[in-house]
């Protein structure tokens, strides 16, 4: 059986994309294309995990700053390629403490309100849009039978989080599908979400941070619906989006759904 979140030692938010239905009955392939949070800390037992898995395409959404700071760890067979969707990460992913202390301890929601633009920035900014068109062009090569491609950024939420949405879209897959893997994070982030928010309480009592953090590192229906919202006001349609902003052709989404459906 395979299971839809991949357990790994030292990484979370690992899941395959595998086995959704398309509105036309036809399903993605098993073992074709995951999205994950951060490689940096994965063990050898994850390293060899990913390689029998077939993972040979590693495409990384982190800003050239959280790369410095933690390099993916791969398998020597794993072609690697850097997209910064934003140049300067947007999400506080990495926010430190003192950071989160200073920014978060005013207002409860203020944490809420930051991921709201950041998915409005994911939408509208060029820099993102180049970086999603490149995304696609990645995905189009992996062409090849038992051959997986993962992306990925710090968290695997929200960079990671619009990848998956833009990828079932073009692919077909029904929207309410698309949103039920978009919020399947906070379950397979949870224990990693509970640790950190843990830390947090054990260093302040302050509640506006406590839920500023909590809004930081989850996802929630807001955030996919802004998305939706600069979408639709840009283009009317999620597809739409795809072949005016990332400028797939029909031709592109042909393939994409030859290489990745059964």
């Amino acid at each position: 059986m395979t299971h839809r979140i991949l357990s790994l030692e030292k990484g979370h938010n690992f899941r395959e994309l595998g086995g959704y239905q398309t509105k036309d009955g036809r399903s993605l392939k098993w073992h074709k294309v995951l999205r994950s949070a951060s490689l940096a800390h994965l063990s050898p037992h994850d390293l060899a995990y990913l390689t029998d898995y077939g993972v040979r395409y590693d495409v990384d959404f982190r800003s050239p700053e959280e790369i410095a700071k933690a390099p993916d760890k791969l398998p020597n067979q794993v072609s690697y390629t850097s997209i910064p969707v934003f140049k300067i990460d947007e999400t506080a992913s990495t926010v430190s403490e003192n950071e989160l202390f200073k920014t978060f301890s005013a207002n409860p929601q203020s944490g809420h309100q930051r991921m709201v633009q950041v998915y409005s920035d994911l939408i509208n900014q060029n820099h993102s849009k180049q970086a999603y068109r490149q995304f696609f062009d990645l995905l189009l090569t992996n062409d090849q039978e038992n051959q997986s491609l993962l992306f990925h950024c710090t968290a695997g939420k929200d960079r990671t989080g619009m990848g998956a949405v833009f990828l079932l879209g073009a692919l077909g897959v029904p929207e309410k599908t698309i949103r039920i893997d978009y919020l399947l994070t906070n379950q397979a982030s949870a224990d990693f979400i509970t640790r950190s928010l843990t830390k947090i309480q054990q260093k302040t009592q302050n509640q506006s941070v406590f839920q500023s953090y909590q809004a930081l590192l989850t996802v929630h229906q807001d955030y996919l619906d802004t998305a939706k919202q600069a979408i639709e006001a840009a283009n009317g349609s999620l597809q739409d989006y795809l072949t005016h902003d990332l400028q797939l052709s029909p031709h592109d989404l042909a393939d994409l759904r030859k290489i990745y459906l059964t």
